[in-house]
């Protein structure tokens, strides 16, 4: 018998459990409501198509017994549908016909031995990145009980963000047709108990507050290099002007020399765009000449360019950047490392607040993702092992030239005795 169902939803919940993508996911804070909505497209999947399963992952058997039985049996008391849940079987059997299969994904070569035509996957991101993709590789293939023509199989996911992981890789770094993101801070959702945000402020640093409150990205691991830096408060839409003075920060590496263009406007910093990967020293002269020949050019680069290290061994990469025309700005040798960081860190934000360094994110994908993930290693330095330096040590040259941050000195007084005879 038809019957009317009558629910609540915030308005990011709205936007997720009706997506008409196949690989929906909703990225959430603390509190804003990622299961409920989950369960809630989940159910509706199954009330449209009542002979068909869907199915309900989590990493642990505690979460699906706290979180999948009990919202599951909420929702369908809430609506008055008639229900069988068998916690043996991991098995909740619906009046209207089909059910709802409960699985774990701590060992996903056991996501074997059953179908669904839909499904969706709670916390997936608490998983290891190569665990989670093992999950949910396994979980798609489960998602094959014929819908109808041309009606595609789905799997959901609700998930705290928690870092660069799975979810970011799958939906926001590579993602493909067919997965969309809904994002969904804590304050989206008006049933909070007073005080739980205020709670979470003062429990927690600012970067896990943009993950755990606003549902954001970021780098949650202990010792990050660039920890101010934020995509959103350092971001700008500006691009290069015709004719305006370039200045170029480069890296020289072997097959992924790296460099940032950034351009100096009221006497603030601006990256604006970037160029990595290049094969060498002579291909990076050829792309600047070819992307930006109308400008006049500085290049600040790494000291190691001295060395005869290009595929011209008889030339250094200063002096093929210099008789390209460009205006090469060098010392002779490399500040300390901690000093070109300080001074980078104090330029995206200073300890006032200032944001001084804008980047152009859309134009720097690489850039904006390296000062984001970049950490400190075991000795106390910059990471080098994952790829993340080239390209902020690129703009810290560039940085580092104009907006030095000057090494304090302690001041002391020595006594001299043979001055005063």
């Amino acid at each position: 018998m038809a019957r009317n169902i009558k629910f609540s939803l915030t308005a990011p919940q709205d936007d997720f459990v009706f997506s008409d993508a196949q690989f929906p996911a909703f990225v959430g804070g603390f509190g804003a409501g990622k299961s409920e909505a989950l369960v809630t497209r989940l159910l509706l999947q199954k009330l449209r198509y009542p002979r068909l399963d869907v199915g309900y992952f989590a990493p642990t058997f505690d979460l699906v017994r706290l979180i999948g039985f009990s919202r599951f049996e909420e929702k369908l008391t809430q609506w008055q549908l008639p229900y069988k849940l068998n916690k043996t079987e991991k098995l909740l059997h619906l009046g209207t016909g089909g059910s709802v299969v409960f699985r774990t994904l701590d060992n996903p070569e056991r996501i074997v031995g059953f179908e669904v035509a839909d499904a969706g996957i709670d916390e997936l991101d608490t998983l290891k990145p190569e665990h989670a993709a093992a999950a949910w590789n396994k979980v798609i293939a489960r998602c094959r009980q014929k819908k109808g023509p041309g009606v595609a199989n789905t799997c959901a996911v609700a998930t705290t963000p928690e870092g660069f992981r799975f979810a970011y890789q799958r939906w926001e770094k590579k993602r493909a047709a067919g997965y969309a993101i809904y994002r969904a801070p804590t304050y989206s959702n008006p049933y909070l108990p007073a005080g739980y945000i205020d709670s979470l402020r003062t429990t927690y640093p600012a970067n896990l507050l943009e993950a755990y409150v606003e549902g954001r990205f970021v780098n949650l691991a202990c010792g990050s290099v660039y920890p101010d830096f934020c995509r959103v408060k350092n971001h700008t839409d500006e691009v290069i002007a015709a004719g305006e003075d370039m200045h170029v920060g480069v890296d020289f590496n072997v097959y992924n020399c790296t460099a940032i263009v950034c351009a100096i406007r009221c006497g603030k910093p601006r990256a604006l765009a970037e160029l990595t990967g290049l094969r060498d020293t002579p291909a990076l002269v050829a792309a600047l000449q070819q992307r930006y020949g109308g400008h006049r050019i500085h290049i600040y680069p790494d000291a190691s360019g001295k060395s005869h290290k290009t595929v011209n061994a008889s030339l250094s990469d200063l002096q093929l950047l210099k008789n390209a025309g460009f205006i090469v700005c060098a010392r002779d040798a490399n500040p300390a490392v901690r000093e070109r960081v300080v001074s980078l860190n104090a330029a995206l934000c200073n300890a006032g607040g200032e944001r001084l360094l804008l980047v152009n994110t859309h134009a720097c994908p690489t850039l904006t993702e390296c000062l984001e993930q970049q950490v400190f290693d075991k000795n106390g330095d910059p990471d080098k092992s994952a790829g993340k330096d080239h390209a902020p040590d690129a703009l810290g040259y560039f940085v580092y030239w104009h907006w030095a941050v000057a090494k304090p000195m302690a001041a002391r007084s020595v006594y001299l005795p043979f001055l005063n005879r």
